[in-house]
């Protein structure tokens, strides 16, 4: 990919369905009893990785044009697949599947790509093994291959030592099949989608703002669901037309989810012009359409608390604190370090090569904003957030950039290049 040298971007679109939404529909859409319709199915690679998975487990699933049908044989309806059950590159496929993997009557074994198999497993093992899960790292590492030998749980109380959606969510669905109550308590609240989701097929869940409590007993029923756009996808978009003069996009039917829209209000306290409107809602999930234009943005302060709700937005909030007046700061970011790359290091490298003045350790990222990106061969580490932030911040740079591995963004939006172009005036 080559600089587009400061043209405007402009116009209206649609994102994928939301990725983590589409992979839960996929799970608890399979462990529900009855035909469950999805509409607006994420088309990344992670959630399909998810819907084979379940496929390999005797669930019927149809896909036609990003709508799924599931045809869910509830709780204890899954069989032994025929070998291991491949995860690729999606942690989320890996974590939240080890939670049901952990009480089905047979030995199950998940494994991924290099990225995905060096990344922290311990923080799922851990709870599970609380539980009574036979679980364990194959290599003896804390990660991935995960052997998992199904057996009888029992519920637990767990202070998990971090906000992980993926975490929380791995444990109530483990939890539905645990004899007595499981608790999950967080130290900030994390995406609630799988609590939503649950509670709106039947589960007996309670939610009081950072602690999760859930009783098993209750059948799941199946759902009719329309996926929003994933603000996650919409956010490079919303960053693209806030950092380049004359520029205005809306999108349309975008995930409002209040765990999901932190970096809104990042956004927002740095000066952006954005409008919310047609606000509706579908099994739970608000979600409208979003508008920016160009703005002239100064630099915030993005704390602990706020960063479980915009983890994977902070690639491209910074990009737009590099072109903010100022330096901005993110505390309390080492998950970054623990995600398809070290994302504090690829952020700081490839913004130090545009001349943008950074500074990172295990726990802070602040970047200084700059009126000028340099020109530069952007090492995107095979991550397609990273390669979606800087294909964005090329708008803004009068010299070529070009990316390493641009095909990487197939796992979350394989059209990204193709709606960034129909965008370009």
């Amino acid at each position: 990919m080559t600089s587009v040298k400061n043209r405007s971007i402009k116009g209206v679109i649609t994102v994928p369905g939301d990725k983590s939404i589409s992979h839960r529909a996929v799970m608890i859409g399979s462990l529900a009893r009855g035909t469950s319709r999805v509409k607006g199915f994420s088309t990344g690679a992670d959630c399909h990785t998810t819907m084979e998975a379940f496929r390999a487990m005797g669930i019927e699933i149809t896909e036609k044009d990003s709508e799924l049908t599931i045809k869910g044989q509830g709780i204890h309806g899954l069989s032994k697949p025929a070998g291991v059950l491949q995860m690729d590159n999606s942690g989320t496929t890996t974590r939240l599947l080890s939670g049901i993997l952990a009480a089905q009557p047979f030995v199950t074994e998940l494994s991924g790509d290099s990225s995905l198999n060096s990344r922290p497993m311990k923080r799922i093992i851990t709870p599970l093994s609380l539980m009574g899960a036979d679980i364990r790292s194959k290599n003896d590492n804390g990660c991935a291959p995960l052997i998992i030998n199904g057996s009888r749980l029992h519920g637990i109380t767990y202070d998990s030592p971090v906000a992980s959606a993926q975490v929380k969510s791995c444990i109530l669905l483990a939890g539905l099949y645990a004899q007595g109550e499981t608790v999950v308590r967080e130290p900030f609240l994390s995406r609630d989608h799988t609590e939503r989701m649950l509670k709106g097929l039947g589960a007996n869940l309670i939610t009081e703002g950072v602690t999760s409590r859930i009783i098993p007993g209750n059948d799941l029923s199946a759902m009719d669901l329309v996926v929003p756009g994933d603000p996650s996808t919409a956010a490079f978009y919303i960053v693209g037309a806030l950092i380049v003069p004359g520029s205005e996009v809306t999108i349309r039917n975008v995930s409002l989810n209040p765990t999901r829209t932190g970096f809104l209000n990042v956004l927002l306290r740095m000066g952006a012009d954005i409008r919310i409107e047609s606000v509706r809602t579908s099994c739970g999930e608000e979600y409208g359409d979003i508008t920016t234009r160009y703005s002239e943005l100064h630099s915030t302060t993005v704390t602990g608390e706020e960063v479980p709700s915009l983890i994977d937005e902070i690639p491209i909030l910074a990009i737009a604190a590099a072109r903010a007046k100022g330096t901005t700061r993110f505390e309390e970011v080492k998950e970054l370090k623990a995600k398809e790359s070290d994302r504090i290091l690829a952020i700081t490298e490839n913004l130090e090569k545009m001349g943008v003045s950074c500074y990172s350790d295990d726990n802070t990222l602040e970047v200084t904003g700059s009126e000028k990106f340099n020109g530069a061969h952007i090492d995107t580490k095979s991550d397609h957030r990273i390669a979606m932030s800087f294909a964005i911040a090329a708008l803004c740079c009068d010299e070529e950039v070009t990316l390493s591995d641009r095909d990487c963004v197939r796992i979350s939006c394989p059209d990204f290049y193709k709606a960034l172009d129909s965008l370009l005036r």
